[in-house]
């Protein structure tokens, strides 16, 4: 995608990259964007090690297969090794939220397959579930055991998800 373009993926519309700044930019009468705006790194309101911003209470960057809990902008967990969708059956990127739980889900998809300590966040049955981080998933995000409870533990219904 165009580090220029709209990006509608998820829940919500937000501007990315160069047409952020000229947005921001615009929006502030053409005033100089220094200081608070834009952290040291150039990155606007991005949690430290991560493509996600300080809002997110989950990350996941799926190009270099990692995850990240957040809390207040600062990662509490990761990053962590997560597996994800494989070619024809891809996890979604965008901004999402935490839909609903459930600690011992069966897939109704996949032959009753389990999928513990399940974070359901988009359409579809996507969760962040128990599995192996080796092997792709059909849309979902594997963690390994350890790392399924914390996301299970520490995430809440509501709580925003991004997927880069």
């Amino acid at each position: 995608m165009a580090r220029h373009a709209w990006r509608a993926e998820g829940r919500r519309r937000r501007i990315t990259g160069f047409a952020a700044t000229g947005a921001l930019t615009a929006l502030l009468g053409g005033a100089a964007l220094t200081g608070a705006a834009f952290a040291d790194d150039g990155h606007w309101n991005q949690t430290d090690g991560t493509p996600c911003s300080k809002h997110a209470r989950a990350c996941v960057d799926l190009a270099h297969n990692q995850a990240w809990l957040i809390h207040d902008g600062k990662v509490t967990r990761g990053p962590v090794g997560i597996s994800h969708g494989g070619q024809g059956k891809e996890t979604p990127t965008g901004d999402f939220e935490v839909q609903w739980k459930d600690k011992d889900h069966r897939s109704a998809e996949f032959n009753d397959a389990p999928m513990p300590y399940s974070v359901f966040f988009a359409d579809g049955g996507i969760a962040f579930h128990e599995g192996n981080p080796q092997n792709p998933s059909a849309g979902c995000v594997h963690l390994g055991h350890d790392d399924a409870v914390a996301w299970y533990d520490d995430l809440e219904v509501g709580d925003e998800v991004e997927i880069h």
